[in-house]
């Protein structure tokens, strides 16, 4: 074991969990633990399913690597018990984690900063129909408290919206519209004070959905993305502003959509982005000279 990899002591990689995003969690998890370990960290794989504060205390973990997706590990409830257990643990804390999984309270905090993101309404009951109407078809129906695309759905007419709320509502109480941008879709990557070359995400299907990311073979990713150097770095610095904005730091992604005119348009924040070797994040890191290896170890570094 080299020193640099000593100095970080037992470090648990947390995983799995019992939200919605459990499976991509446990692939993304095991991969990071794999790249730990091929670089000697004392690296252990842990379930957050069951007594996760009793497994990190008996555990004698001198740090954690979060790799929990969705709700309780990316919305500040796992980073507020590693606060109060007193280790240090990778990625955003939590207010930056607790804002940047609320969709709704991120674009509210982005709104008032004067940062563009498109026009959105909060559907609390039947009477928020009509509020999501004004804004204009088509709408994106969105969980507020999901990942990975999960619950959301692109509707046309009074009647899809209808279906899509009810729907949504299935996934968390809390159910937003946006209105729907025509465009292609970049993610940034940010690792540190630095955001990473964007990737210009290209699907057959309506938008970059669950089986988007995850099962289709049609899904294609450009990196470096394609755009003239100067609009490139004018949306990474943008990215940069949204992350901080809501108090994120470490490493995630921010999501964003260029519209017809080449308008930029900020969508969403990940705190804890998907980490398998053929996720976005690895892929950005990779085209910037980092390969998985070294990236894990500089999230661990930023503990």
């Amino acid at each position: 074991m080299n020193t640099r990899a000593a100095d970080f002591g037992k470090t648990a990689v947390l995983m799995g969990g019992s939200s919605a995003e459990r499976e991509v969690s446990l692939n993304s998890g095991n991969a990071v633990l794999q790249g730990l370990l091929r670089r000697g960290v004392d690296a252990h794989g842990v379930d957050a399913r069951e007594d996760v504060v009793g497994q990190l205390t008996r555990g004698g973990f001198d740090r954690v690597f979060i790799i929990l997706h969705g709700r309780g590990g990316e919305d500040g409830v796992i980073q507020g018990t590693l606060e109060t257990l007193g280790i240090p643990y990778t990625g955003s804390g939590v207010a930056g984690s607790a804002l940047g999984m609320d969709k709704y309270r991120c674009k509210l905090l982005w709104k008032g900063l004067g940062l563009p993101t498109p026009p959105f309404v909060m559907i609390r009951d039947e009477s928020g129909l009509a509020e999501a109407e004004a804004l204009g078809f088509p709408l994106m129906m969105k969980p507020v408290h999901e990942g990975s695309s999960i619950g959301m759905a692109r509707v046309e007419d009074s009647g899809a919206l209808r279906t899509a709320w009810r729907e949504a509502m299935g996934y968390d109480a809390e159910v937003m519209a946006e209105r729907w941008i025509t465009g292609p879709e970049y993610t940034a990557s940010i690792l540190g004070e630095d955001a990473l070359p964007l990737i210009r995400l290209e699907t057959p299907h309506t938008f970059y959905d669950y089986d988007a990311k995850y099962l289709a073979d049609s899904t294609q990713y450009h990196c470096p993305a394609g755009l003239p150097e100067g609009k490139e770095l004018a949306l990474r610095e943008l990215a940069l502003r949204a992350f901080r904005s809501v108090g994120a730091s470490g490493w995630g992604r921010v999501d964003l959509l260029l519209d017809e005119a080449g308008q930029p348009w900020l969508i969403e924040v990940n705190t804890v982005p998907g980490m398998t070797d053929h996720s976005l994040v690895p892929m950005a890191a990779r085209v910037s000279g980092i390969d998985f290896e070294e990236l894990v170890v500089r999230i661990l570094e930023m503990s």
